[in-house]
């Protein structure tokens, strides 16, 4: 059975490997490649899909995605802290290009109505292209991405009165305040029951999922909750993706948060390609060539126009001046929704196909002009910045530079930080030692026990898979300082190693392995230091003996010392050379070191303490150490008792130790 869809998505895709793989080379974005191959697919050039609609329904699932993320990202109080941005400089800034677009299109002779609608498509950015590379930058939590993503957030919203206005603006409309009131109705209903569910309900079932440990259902769990919160919204006539953006803001709250993002990156990241293919898809490329000159001008105007407004908008509310220049270079383009509404104004006549394809060509040029113009956004502030310039303005802009720099500073709240990954033993233990040093330090373990501990603790933990970039970035690896790895799985330290490396070459990597054959190939990774349990426990153990018998303090710590610098060479034949300690005096005549494990039920042993069970009076031999299942027991004591699968460090005359291994083994 043939599925034209399937054929479709196998030749965009495929034309997109191409483009992106050639744009690579020439270092250009890989958004302008998805344009590029959308209009040489589209009908306007070798007409290669056939099923469009399939294809604008995959974008909009790529516009879900993206939503569900940015609103994972953010949390209900900075979303009230932004009340400000999202409101007044919202308002400001789509009033101000609606007004400003009205009149210059009335005044080149559009009727009132279609100026004004005109007016409504402008005043839009492309949420999709602008906080995608916001993200890629880091630079979602900066002053002008907070701005930016509060502006984009009110765009979102008002798309749906301006949607409900077109048939007024047209003449078309019935009752719409009785719609209106009726949608008003709807919408706090919704707003109901995301505040219980995100209140008592998805905490919960999240909670659930955790404890199944199962990445499947987590993913599954995650994609569902996106896909239904979105179709409630929708049901009430909002849009689909405003409702996967409560969505994403409902999970921001629970502690799991971090990790959702990782597991829905990649539908992301291919489903928002699809967008970029369908809007090169509507391009005529005929009318385009033939009006070129004109798209041009009417590019740099409309360009020009939502700057100015955008700059004046960002100083009313009065950010410094690095922090206006940085948002105009990012909201000055046409957006996606936009591309939605001009379709409803088509439907009802607002504007005629010849008005429809300008528009189109503007969208596309100044959405292609986006990833320039934001990679460029710090040249060129600090060109404009640098510019002549009266001296009272410039002593105006000093003080601001000032307070832009704090405000820098207040959103970076990890810095030459230490990351400790894994909260075992080990890891809780160099947290306490964290804590007590004043070392800033972060937790990352995907366990939900001892996630749910660190917690309890009051440690600073996020929960979720350090082999992810994502979770890497959360934790804000490139400034990192120290990160140490306490996990006892071989892969996913390797994955780990290799994945911080990736991100920075200055962090110092101090990993925690069980076998001291897993050294040499950590190292090669990226390690810059491996600690092999089960040779530091030996050391550790040796020590005491040393001390027991009375070897110098600095001849010990030579000894050690000269043991871990050669990788433990003495203790393994890994490099297959002699070691030759500074020590000389280490050969106890009539004494050894060995391990015995406790294997059978003896009631003599099993279950007492080693000074009832008669191992130092009846066999004259010293217990070091004892390993319980994974763990080392070295503070040894008369009452420590003794368990069946014990394995014993023993210390004493050979033939004692084989006399105590007979009645063991009994």
């Amino acid at each position: 059975m043939e599925i034209p869809i399937l054929q479709d998505i196998v030749i965009i895709l495929g034309l997109s490997i191409f483009i992106i793989l050639l744009f690579q080379k020439i270092k250009v974005p890989s958004i302008l490649g998805f344009l590029l191959a959308g209009i040489i697919a589209g009908p306007s050039a070798f007409n290669l899909i056939s099923s469009s609609h399939e294809v604008e329904l995959l974008s909009e699932i790529g516009i879900i995605f993206l939503l569900f993320v940015i609103g994972i990202e953010l949390s209900v109080k900075e979303l009230i802290s932004m009340r400000k941005t999202v409101l007044v400089g919202g308002g400001l800034q789509v009033g101000g290009t609606i007004l400003f677009t009205s009149l210059i299109a009335y005044f080149l002779g559009i009727p009132l109505n279609s100026a004004v609608f005109l007016g409504f498509l402008f005043s839009l950015s492309s949420t999709a292209i602008v906080l995608k590379l916001l993200q890629e930058r880091g630079e979602i939590t900066a002053p002008h991405g907070r701005i930016a993503l509060g502006i984009l957030i009110f765009q979102d919203v008002i798309v749906v009165p301006m949607m409900l206005f077109t048939p007024i603006l047209a003449g078309q409309a019935g009752d719409v305040w009785t719609t209106i009131l009726i949608l008003i109705v709807k919408l706090l209903g919704v707003g109901v029951v995301i505040f219980l569910l995100a209140k008592y309900i998805v905490p919960k079932i999240f909670s659930m999922v955790i404890k199944t440990k199962s990445k499947e259902l987590f993913i599954l769990t995650t994609v569902v909750f996106c896909f239904a919160i979105a179709w409630l919204t929708s049901s009430v006539g909002l849009s689909l993706a405003l409702g996967a953006f409560f969505a994403g803001l409902i999970i921001s709250e629970s502690e799991y948060s971090h990790q959702a993002t990782a597991n829905v990156l990649p539908f992301r990241e291919i489903f928002i390609s699809f967008f970029f293919i369908s809007v090169g898809t509507l391009l005529n490329l005929n009318f385009f060539f033939e009006n070129i000159l004109i798209i041009l001008a009417l590019v740099v105007g409309v360009v020009l126009l939502k700057m100015v407004v955008m700059g004046i908008t960002v100083a009313l509310l009065k950010y410094p001046p690095r922090t206006i220049f940085m948002t105009l270079f990012s909201l000055f383009q046409v957006g996606e929704f936009s591309l939605l509404l001009s379709g409803v104004g088509l439907d009802n006549g607002l504007i005629p196909d010849n008005i429809y394809q300008y528009f189109l060509a503007i969208s596309i040029i100044s959405m292609g002009l986006t990833p320039f113009l934001i990679a460029a956004a710090p040249k060129l502030t600090y060109a404009l910045l640098k510019a002549p310039i009266p001296q009272g303005v410039k002593k105006r802009m000093k003080s601001v530079k000032k307070q832009q720099s704090a405000e820098e500073t207040k959103e970076r709240n990890l810095e030459d930080h230490l990351i400790i990954v894994g909260y075992g033993i080990n890891g809780e233990n160099i947290a306490k030692a964290a804590r007590n040093a004043e070392i800033p330090y972060v937790i990352v373990d995907t366990d939900p026990d001892t996630f749910k501990k660190a917690k309890n603790n009051g440690e600073p933990v996020i929960f979720g898979d350090a082999t992810n970039s994502v979770i890497l970035q959360s934790l804000h690896i490139h400034e990192a300082r120290v990160v140490v790895i306490a996990i006892s799985d071989p892969g996913a330290t390797k994955k780990i190693i290799s994945s911080v490396r990736t991100f920075t070459q200055t962090a110092f990597i101090i990993v925690r392995t069980r076998y001291v054959r897993e050294i040499e190939e950590n190292l090669k990774l990226g390690a810059d230091e491996v600690i092999p349990e089960e040779f530091e426990t030996s050391i550790e153990i040796f020590t005491r003996v040393l001390k027991n018998y009375l070897i110098p303090y600095n001849e010990i710590r030579d000894f050690i010392a000269s043991i871990r610098s050669s990788d433990y060479e003495m203790l393994t034949s890994l490099k297959g050379k002699p070691h030759k300690p500074t020590l000389q005096h280490l050969h106890i005549p009539n004494k050894e070191i060995v391990t015995l494990s406790v294997q059978q039920n003896n009631r003599s042993i099993v279950g007492k303490s080693i000074q009832s069970s008669g191992i130092g009076k009846n066999y004259n031999v010293t217990v070091l150490a004892i390993k319980r299942d994974t763990l080392y027991i070295t503070e040894i004591v008369p009452s420590t008792k003794i368990h069946q699968g014990d394995l014993l460090y023993l210390f004493g005359n050979p033939s004692n130790i084989t006399k105590l291994n007979d009645m063991l083994s009994y």
